[in-house]
């Protein structure tokens, strides 16, 4: 699949018009197996008794995968069941809306859409749904479809363990378990007709961590954003497909730690301008911005395949003439929106003749509403209590500073807008050194994500902090749970308490 020719992801509940589709993505998918795929009057029983739990992934609205499942009462089925067994000989009255577990049916992608992740998303939808009706967890046997290769030397059961010891490598296998699924037993005479897999599978587990017996309160829900920040180290590179490579890398790696963001810094792409250092530095620029288009076609192609929202710091950008200081956040469903930098440091005015722009706006995402400010923006209280105001959870500052006097500037500033915006905020620079780019020559920066300062968060308000001047990235998870109880029930309020029958703040 090309990435260049995806413009939205998208999950979706499966509606039964769309059988005729899904048909064809199954026989597809099965293809070792080509009468093995659900008949009409399955799908419709599905839908009649677990709607919600049915799902398909759709790329550029067409249907690229389907997650199909229900709700089992797990202690009725025996350890050695099968899957005729957990469907009800495929008619699905074992389905019970008051069970304990969710039982996966099915999960399938078309080959031509394989490579992009799309499993991953519809196990995570599956997560989701299994926390929001509080259940025990997920169950599923999974299929191994690589075994006929080894069936003659191995049992299943040492076949799994060589998985597990990564001696053999199973696709299928190996993707459940990084999906955080671990394996229970094997289950014998499982799927039938499954040749490949000896009609064996792995019967496969995760546990809900929040589920609370019914007779208990149920626990709030969590919801826990992992954020990869990228401490860049100037360097020069020869092109901008070494830089690129050198952005894929970091993306790849926080992506590997499940990240939901990976956020990079402010003109991150300046050693392009090495190229053009016998220009002044206002045509320097100007010949850099030629490259941004480039670079946020491949961030949001990234953003795809690596299935992570980037948040792009920022590149020099000519509009209408103007020359501006523009991001962009490359979301994971494939959408791409823009921010502007309004604050226009005197250097930038003076070196580059840069202008500030006009657009200050939160942003949704599969992880709530987040605002995004370009360096000493920052320093300016009302833009990010706007942001608040829009019910910003999650502040962005993409940063770039030449001396621990500017940085200074921009942490003390950040930690301010986390305590009274009662939001997190994460600050990521640059560090080292441009000698042959003019006005780029030293960087300092250490990155950081601030909290709100009560009982719930760290007494210094910071959650995690990257060793200064050294490239590397860090990696924090920040609860959004706790800001809600926070702006409720917190020490001090700083939103809720605000007088606004005295004063009041409002875009023009």
């Amino acid at each position: 699949m090309d990435l260049n020719s995806i413009d939205k992801i998208e999950l979706d509940y499966l509606k039964f018009e769309d059988y005729l589709e899904i048909k064809d993505v199954m026989v597809s998918a099965y293809s070792s197996m080509p009468d093995s795929y659900w008949k009409e009057d399955q799908i419709k029983k599905l839908l009649d008794k677990f709607p919600e739990g049915q799902v398909v992934i759709k790329v550029n609205g067409q249907i690229a995968g389907t997650a199909l499942s229900i709700i089992v009462n797990y202690n009725t089925f025996d350890d050695n069941h099968t899957y005729r067994d957990i469907t009800a000989d495929y008619t699905f009255t074992s389905h019970d809306d008051d069970g304990d577990t969710l039982y996966g049916i099915d999960v399938f992608i078309k080959p031509d859409y394989r490579g992009l992740r799309l499993g991953r998303r519809l196990y995570d939808f599956r997560k989701e749904l299994c926390e929001q009706k509080n259940l025990r967890g997920i169950a599923f046997g999974g299929r191994i479809p690589n075994y006929h290769k080894f069936s003659a030397t191995l049992s299943p059961k040492e076949y799994l363990e060589k998985v597990k010891l990564k001696e053999i490598h199973d696709p299928v296998l190996n993707f459940q378990i990084s999906n955080d699924f671990h394996p229970t037993r094997i289950l014998k005479g499982y799927l039938e007709g499954d040749a490949n897999s000896g009609e064996y599978a792995v019967l496969l587990e995760w546990d809900n961590i929040y589920y609370e017996k019914p007779d208990k309160k149920a626990a709030t829900q969590k919801k826990v954003v992992r954020l990869g920040l990228i401490q860049w180290q100037m360097r020069p590179y020869k092109d901008i497909d070494s830089l690129l490579q050198q952005a894929e890398y970091f993306i790849d790696a926080v992506s590997g730690y499940r990240s939901d963001f990976a956020v990079f810094p402010e003109f991150f792409n300046a050693p392009l301008m090495a190229k053009y250092n016998d220009l002044t530095g206002a045509k320097a620029i100007r010949e850099l911005a030629k490259y941004t288009d480039q670079i946020i076609e491949k961030f949001s192609n990234y953003s795809i395949a690596y299935n992570i929202n980037i948040i792009a710091g920022s590149m020099p950008e000519i509009k209408d003439g103007d020359l501006l200081n523009v991001g962009y956040l490359c979301k994971r469903d494939g959408t791409v929106e823009r921010y502007e930098k309004l604050h226009i440091n005197p250097d930038e005015v003076k070196l580059w003749g840069m202008q500030g722009g006009k657009q200050i706006k939160t942003f949704d995402t599969d992880c709530g509403k987040i605002g995004i400010l370009i360096c000493n923006d920052v320093e300016f209280p009302e833009l990010s209590r706007l942001l608040a105001d829009e019910e910003m959870e999650l502040l962005f500052v993409p940063f770039l500073t030449d001396t621990q006097n500017g940085y200074s500037r921009i942490r003390h500033c950040a930690q301010a807008r986390a305590i009274e915006n009662e939001c997190y905020v994460a600050i990521t620079g640059s560090v080292g050194n441009l000698p042959k780019v003019h006005n780029m020559d030293i960087q300092f920066a250490q990155s950081v994500v601030f909290t709100p300062c009560d009982f719930a968060f760290p007494t210094s308000g910071v959650k995690a902090e990257a060793t200064p001047n050294t490239e590397m990235i860090l990696i924090a998870d920040v609860d959004l749970d706790l800001l809600r109880e926070l702006h409720q029930h917190g020490s001090v309020r700083n939103l809720k308490d605000r007088r606004k029958d005295v004063y009041t703040l409002s875009k023009n």
